[in-house]
């Protein structure tokens, strides 16, 4: 598995994250363990810390690590509980925290899961297996307002009104039960020379994925978390996928560090008037050249960075 998938900005973000020999790091999304390998290997005094909700996912990345070290726990949860969880393991406070929101390669090319539109499968686009809502409810279920709502704000996809439509009339016959039937209703309500250009399902199954595992919603609250955790001198980065993740991102680190109007400009500031937090990069990260032709999945991927300074 760990050569089926491959980490995105690597070098980049366990280098944006300043790690100190006995600092405490948290993993917030583990996957396949690519960022936590190398984290690990520069904590020698310290500790990581890796949660996800992917058993899977848990069972090989808890053999890799350990190929490295001792001084690390797994937490089998979602990050919206990061706080929650650190918590109850005896930590208030860390020195860098990682967002990698990718879903990782194993999941979506193992057909069962179901994130992929390009292969058969159950409906199902669960990030954690133990829950019940599923894809085949919301593709099923919801009602066409409910669809083309999330296929808008999730997918943003001007054909959301019709694709919804296609699937309330198709389940009406029988239930749509797997990916490659919703792909199929999916191209009836998708003018050819759009297909042509890119994959009419693409933005369709994106919005479905968010909807099922309530992507957007977690990610505010744990950024929330993540820079309540930090030390003064800690980072958090977040590496996303598209501009849905990237909008909230960028929204709520320029909220932490921009100064208050009444004080921007002027000279001899009271530092408690300043912001606690600083903007590391200006401009998101962006992988390579070369990154990207070693791993197109990569190609849509920005990373930002905010530090503690005080």
């Amino acid at each position: 598995m760990s050569e089926a998938h491959i980490s995105v900005l690597l070098g980049e973000a366990v280098s944006s994250l300043n790690i100190k020999s006995s600092g405490v790091y948290v993993d917030a999304t583990l996957g396949y363990g690519g960022h936590s390998s190398e984290i690990l290997k520069k904590v020698k005094r310290g500790y990581l810390f890796a949660l996800d909700q992917d058993s899977e996912a848990i069972r090989h990345s808890t053999d890799r690590l350990s190929a490295i070290g001792t001084n690390f726990t797994i937490l089998k949860t979602n990050f919206k509980d990061m706080k929650k969880a650190l918590n109850n393991e005896g930590i208030e406070k860390v020195d860098g925290i990682l967002f990698d929101l990718g879903v990782s390669s194993p999941e979506l090319d193992e057909d069962y899961r179901g994130f992929s539109f390009h292969k058969d499968a159950p409906l199902d686009m669960r990030m954690d297996t133990s829950q019940t809502f599923s894809a085949y409810n919301v593709v099923n279920e919801y009602s066409y307002e409910e669809l083309r709502n999330i296929f808008y704000k999730y997918g943003e996809d001007k054909f959301a009104p019709g694709i919804a439509k296609k699937i309330v009339e198709a389940r009406q016959t029988k239930p749509i039960e797997t990916t490659m039937e919703l792909v199929e209703i999916i191209k009836t309500a998708v003018p050819m020379k759009v297909r042509l250009k890119k994959h009419p399902a693409r933005q369709i199954f994106q919005a479905i994925r968010i909807e099922v595992n309530d992507e957007l919603n977690v990610l505010e609250a744990a950024l929330r978390d993540a820079t309540e955790l930090l030390n003064v001198g800690g980072r958090v980065v977040v590496i996303t996928f598209h501009s849905l993740e990237d909008r909230i991102v960028k929204r709520y680190f320029k909220e932490l560090t921009e100064e208050d109007d009444s004080v921007r400009g002027m000279p001899n500031v009271d530092p408690s008037l300043l912001p606690d937090f600083k903007l590391v990069n200006r401009k998101p990260i962006i992988p390579t050249e070369e990154e990207i032709e070693r791993n197109p999945r990569s190609r849509s991927a920005k990373m930002r960075v905010i530090e503690k300074i005080k």
